[in-house]
C-alpha cells in the first residue's frame, strides 16, 4: 500500500499570485456589474448575451451556441433571453433548418440598447484592466488567460488570435 502524496504546497510567490488572481476574479465581475447597471440598467451577463447577438451573422445565434459563447448554461440563459425578450430587445423563434434548436435574434431595439450600454462598458474595461498594464503586460495578460482556460477546458477550441469582434455600432 502507498503512503499518502504531501500535497503540492503552494510556494510564496504563487500563493501570492493565486490570491490576486482569486481576488481579480472575484472583484471585476462585480464591477463590471455595477457600472452596467448603474449606467444602462442591465447585468453584465446581459450585456454579454446582446453584444454577441449584436457581433453575429445576422444577429442570429442558436441558444445552445449562445451558451457557450456566454459562458453560462442554458437554463441561466433562457431565464436571461426571457427577459430581454421582454424587453422587446431578442426574439427566439424555432430553428427552420432544425427545429429541435431555438434561435434567438437581437431586434432593432437590442441593437440601439447594446449600441448605447457599450461606449460605457468599454472605458469601465479599458480603465480597470487595460489601464493598470503595459502593452506587454496585456500581452502576457492574454496568454495567461488562454493558458489557464486550456488547462480547465483542453477541449476548448476556440481560435487563438481571433480578431477582435465589431464594436456593436460596427456589427450587422
Amino acid at each position: 500500500m502507498d503512503a499518502p502524496q504531501e500535497p503540492r504546497w503552494l510556494d510564496t510567490e504563487e500563493s501570492q499570485a493565486w490570491r490576486a488572481l482569486a481576488s481579480t476574479l472575484i472583484r471585476l465581475p462585480d464591477a463590471l456589474d455595477a457600472q452596467l447597471r448603474r449606467d444602462a440598467g442591465i447585468s453584465h451577463f446581459e450585456y454579454q448575451v446582446l453584444a454577441l447577438l449584436s457581433e453575429a451573422p445576422g444577429r442570429t445565434l442558436r441558444m445552445s451556441a449562445l451558451a457557450t459563447l456566454a459562458e453560462g448554461s442554458l437554463p441561466r440563459l433562457s431565464q436571461v433571453v426571457a427577459r430581454l425578450e421582454q424587453r422587446g430587445w431578442v426574439h427566439r423563434t424555432p430553428d427552420p433548418a432544425d427545429g429541435r434548436y431555438t434561435l434567438a435574434i437581437l431586434t432593432d431595439e437590442g441593437r440601439a440598447k447594446v449600441a448605447q450600454a457599450a461606449p460605457g462598458h468599454v472605458e469601465e474595461v479599458r480603465r480597470l484592466v487595460f489601464d493598470p498594464l503595459t502593452k506587454a503586460q496585456s500581452r502576457q495578460l492574454r496568454e495567461i488567460g488562454r493558458r489557464i482556460t486550456r488547462a480547465i477546458d483542453p477541449d476548448d477550441h476556440r481560435p487563438d488570435d481571433q480578431p477582435p469582434p465589431a464594436t456593436p455600432a460596427q456589427a450587422p
